[in-house]
C-alpha cells in the first residue's frame, strides 16, 4: 500500500477509537456538559468570591492535563502558562483520554489477544 492510504487508515482507526465507542462518547458528553456548566456559571452567575466550578474540568482531564502543565513549567512558562495554552491543554487532554478509553475498550473486547494475519483453528 502507498503511504497516504495507510495514513488515512490510521487516522480513521484513531478517530474510531476516540469517537466511535460508547465509553468515549459518554466521557466526552460528561466533559461537554461540565464545560457548559462552567461557562454558564462563569458568565451568568454572580459570585462574591471566586467560583471553583472550573476545577471540575481539570478533574475530568486529569492526569494528562497536569503533564502539560509540568511540561510548560519546565519550558519556563508561569504556572500553567497563558490562557490559550490552558484551553489547548484541556482539549488535547480530554481527546487523549477518550482515545485511551477507546483503546482500553478494544483491548478488553479482544480479550488480550493480538491481531493475527493467519486463519485460526481450521
Amino acid at each position: 500500500m502507498n503511504k497516504p492510504v495507510m495514513n488515512k487508515q490510521r487516522l480513521r482507526a484513531l478517530a474510531r477509537m476516540t469517537f466511535g465507542n460508547a465509553a468515549s462518547l459518554v466521557y466526552l458528553g460528561v466533559v461537554l456538559a461540565t464545560a457548559v456548566f462552567v461557562a454558564v456559571d462563569t458568565v451568568f452567575v454572580p459570585h462574591e468570591d471566586a467560583s471553583f466550578a472550573g476545577v471540575w474540568l481539570f478533574l475530568l482531564a486529569a492526569p494528562t492535563v497536569f503533564v502539560f502543565f509540568v511540561g510548560s513549567t519546565l519550558w519556563g512558562a508561569d504556572a500553567a502558562g497563558p490562557a490559550w495554552f490552558v484551553y489547548l491543554a484541556l482539549v488535547v487532554s480530554v481527546l487523549v483520554q477518550a482515545l485511551a478509553l477507546g483503546w482500553f475498550l478494544q483491548l478488553v473486547r479482544r480479550g488480550g489477544r493480538s491481531r493475527s494475519a493467519h486463519a485460526q483453528g481450521l
